[in-house]
């Protein structure tokens, strides 16, 4: 998902309800041929996970949240900054406002963080966060694994009432908050759907735009991988980045298997290391329309037919680390 502003990437491992932030073309990427089917042994859950999971073997925790809080609260400020404003300033042609009020953005009071999209009169608003740190990512011959358990908007959805909604668990280089421009600072896309699909997008973005060595607008993506339950039940969404092999590597999960994987050689070796050889921050986001959205249903979304009202959920975030 690309934006014009502050927004930061990070590769985490991660339980999300939902969100979004590809561009239209991007989610318009084939599989690539090369997927690595591997379990790690997480599962998909129809309540949300409680607490944070313990690392997997060789990795510590480096950093987590998992939402803890007196229900109808929003994010902890010391950690997540709200990125508010119209959509149309984030690059991606969405429609809503986001906004840091709790209508949008707020805890359950059971450990879930959930991003609500709302239309009120026919203006639409809903949320988008990011951390303040931007310090996640992989040391040289080590492995980076970002996380969350989420599930999608929404129980309720369909495409048919769903059409426009675009969840997202995403990352960006923490070179773009000093000046390095969109896409050479690296996004790195973990979960994305729209139109409530049931599907998860995973995808690259790198290098210069447009074109470039990684295809840009589009990417380098998996397009879409089927994600049964994903909207009725939690499922966890991970990202690896693995500096201890040659070439290295970016890995995406889902419920612990690997579905997408790209290699360092894809790429020249510059914009590999510009892209993903430094820290990253995380962002979630629902965003409602925009190019990716309207590109899927060949339509303007969202439509009338779209109902009000879905939500992504977060159980938990977090980061761990392999030396």
């Amino acid at each position: 998902m690309r934006r014009n502003s502050n927004h930061v990437l990070v590769f985490v491992a991660v339980t999300v309800a939902a969100a979004a932030c590809s561009d239209s073309a991007r989610i318009m990427n084939p599989s690539e041929p090369n997927v690595i089917r591997q379990s790690t042994g997480t599962l998909a859950s129809a309540t949300a996970p409680q607490g944070i999971p313990a690392p997997p073997s060789g990795f510590t925790l480096f950093w987590s949240d998992d939402f803890t809080g007196a229900a109808g609260t929003g994010v902890d400020t010391t950690v997540w900054k709200y990125d508010t404003g119209p959509g149309r300033n984030f690059g991606t042609g969405e429609i809503e406002t986001m906004t840091n009020s709790t209508a949008n953005v707020f805890k359950d009071g059971a450990g879930t963080l959930v991003i609500k999209a709302i239309n009120s009169h026919h203006a639409w608003t809903s949320g988008r966060i990011e951390t303040k740190r931007d310090d996640f990512g992989a040391a040289p011959g080590g492995v980076v694994l970002m996380q969350a358990a989420i599930q999608q908007p929404d129980s309720n959805l369909t495409t048919a009432n769903g059409t426009g909604y675009w969840p997202a668990f995403w990352m960006l280089g923490s070179t773009f908050r000093t000046g390095t421009p969109w896409p050479t600072a690296g996004e790195i896309d973990i979960m994305e759907d729209v139109n409530a699909q049931s599907v998860v997008y995973s995808t690259l973005h790198c290098g210069t735009s447009p074109g470039g060595p990684c295809n840009e607008t589009t990417g380098i993506g998996s397009g879409p991988d089927a994600c049964a339950g994903c909207q009725t039940a939690y499922h966890t969404y991970g990202v690896q980045i693995d500096r201890s092999v040659s070439p290295e590597q970016i890995r995406y999960y889902l419920d612990g298997v690997v579905h997408f994987t790209i290699n360092a050689t894809q790429v020249d070796a510059t914009t590999w290391a510009q892209a993903v050889d430094h820290p990253f921050f995380i962002i979630f986001d629902l965003a409602m329309g925009g190019g990716f959205p309207n590109a899927i249903c060949n339509c303007t979304s969202p439509t009338r037919s779209t109902v009000s009202g879905g939500a992504m959920r977060i159980a938990y975030v977090a980061v761990y680390n392999k030396p």
